[in-house]
């Protein structure tokens, strides 16, 4: 449905036609905008733009709503599994049994990556941080795969997402090994995703390794809470690479690169390193003080959140989830994990962040869950990655699509020098 608003500038009205989605707030449409005024909208961040319209992901910040083609996130993550969560990511509908096996099937039958791609591991240090190797290694697909780069081929693009989903934790357990000086672990097609995924990184040559399914399950369950989150800072930068018909592995590397920032991605290691900073339960009260304190620079990370003015909706599962790990491993004296767990209980009940709504997010928990696990903190961003593959692949994959998307050209507001006239060197005083 659409109807129109008026714009008055300069004492001219200018009719803008309104856009309403199924749910959510409704968009003005200044596409014409310039044409008809000579002015461009600022909006700093796009906290207040629409740069696409997208049937995927929906989120309420104010009522703490997250759903996937319209299913609640916890229903998703407390009933399914993260590769009917992709299945339904990419084709709009949850799959049918048969539709499932096929999908899984095919998912599985692509983990393995060219050989030559080991010897490209062997150029990097191996202190190299594992998002350097990521987004090389992503970016380098295209040269191994270049029979499905071309994105105006539906096949092709089909092949290049199930190459993507089924590859990324694979080079994420090879890149892994690779900065632990371990031997790489091919995949299992025996084994479910995030099972596979585990043995990859932690089964060693010199004896079997067992898959716990406790911390299979809940791995599984983190991959679908971070699979998509609409048009966040990585999402946008994969759609606006895409605009420009790049192929999908260089659109994805972008993607990671984004996702590398602390302030996106990195959220879950910066709030590890907080509770390290902490070190024991008994200085949370001086840290809390600080964060209270207007002109103290420290900050409480892993709460709040930009888009969540409510509890985050993943959070909620999440916190479940690392009880049920920490219990299933029988974690008891980690002083880091006792700073977590008193400084949730003390967030929960805490006026000043009850007030504020400075509730622990998804980052938080996962962190610690993360750790518990037995991943350093220089994995956490590359498991995100691996997680939210599938939404940046089926974000890139609607946006080509879309019969009305244009390259991105985002514009601006210039205030640097009018034009000026060169000097010669020798004439400048």
């Amino acid at each position: 449905m659409s109807s129109n608003t008026t714009l008055t500038v300069d004492n001219k009205a200018v009719e803008l036609a309104v856009n309403e989605g199924t749910i959510g707030p409704s968009v003005i449409d200044i596409s014409k905008l310039y044409a008809q005024t000579g002015m461009f909208t600022y909006d700093p961040g796009f906290t207040s733009t629409a740069a696409t319209e997208s049937k995927i992901t929906y989120i309420d910040g104010d009522k703490g709503v997250l759903l996937y083609r319209g299913y609640p996130i916890d229903q998703l993550a407390e009933h399914g599994d993260f590769l009917e969560t992709c299945y339904l990511l990419l084709y709009g509908e949850l799959p049918t049994a048969a539709q499932k096996a096929d999908f899984d099937y095919r998912v599985t039958r692509h983990t393995m990556v060219h050989d030559q791609m080991n010897r490209f591991f062997t150029g990097f240090r191996r202190d190299a941080h594992p998002m350097a190797i990521m987004v090389a290694c992503v970016g380098a697909l295209s040269a191994f795969y270049h029979d499905s780069t071309d994105i105006s081929d539906p096949h092709q693009r089909m092949i290049a997402s199930m190459r993507m989903i089924a590859k990324m934790p694979t080079l994420a357990a090879m890149a892994y090994k690779y900065s632990i000086g371990q031997p790489f672990v091919y995949p299992q097609n025996d084994l479910d995703y995030t099972s596979n995924f585990l043995r990859m990184c932690f089964a060693v040559p010199a004896e079997e390794y067992k898959v716990n399914p406790v911390l299979s399950r809940a791995l599984d369950r983190i991959f679908i809470l971070h699979a998509d989150h609409e048009q966040n800072a990585s999402t946008s930068t994969v759609r606006l690479a895409g605009s420009s018909g790049a192929n999908p592995f260089a659109c994805i590397a972008a993607g990671i690169a984004c996702l590398w920032g602390p302030a996106h991605g990195g959220a879950n290691e910066a709030a590890l390193k907080m509770l390290e900073e902490i070190g024991t339960p008994d200085r949370i009260p001086e840290f809390i003080a600080r964060a209270k304190d207007k002109n103290d620079p420290f900050r409480l990370m892993g709460f709040g959140h930009r888009v969540y003015k409510n509890y985050d909706p993943r959070a909620k599962i999440m916190q479940k989830t690392t009880h049920e790990v920490l219990s299933e491993l029988g974690i008891k004296d980690d002083p880091l994990l006792d700073v977590a767990m008193e400084l949730e209980q003390i967030a929960l009940k805490d006026d000043y962040f009850i007030e504020k709504k400075l509730y622990p997010n998804i980052d938080f928990y996962s962190g610690i869950t993360l750790k518990a696990m037995g991943f350093p903190t220089s994995m956490f961003t590359v498991l995100f990655a691996v997680a939210r593959t599938v939404g940046w692949i089926a974000q890139w994959s609607e946006m080509i699509e879309d019969p009305s998307q244009r390259i991105g050209r985002p514009r601006q507001l210039y205030t640097g020098p009018t034009e000026r006239q060169y000097v010669t060197v020798a004439q400048r005083g």
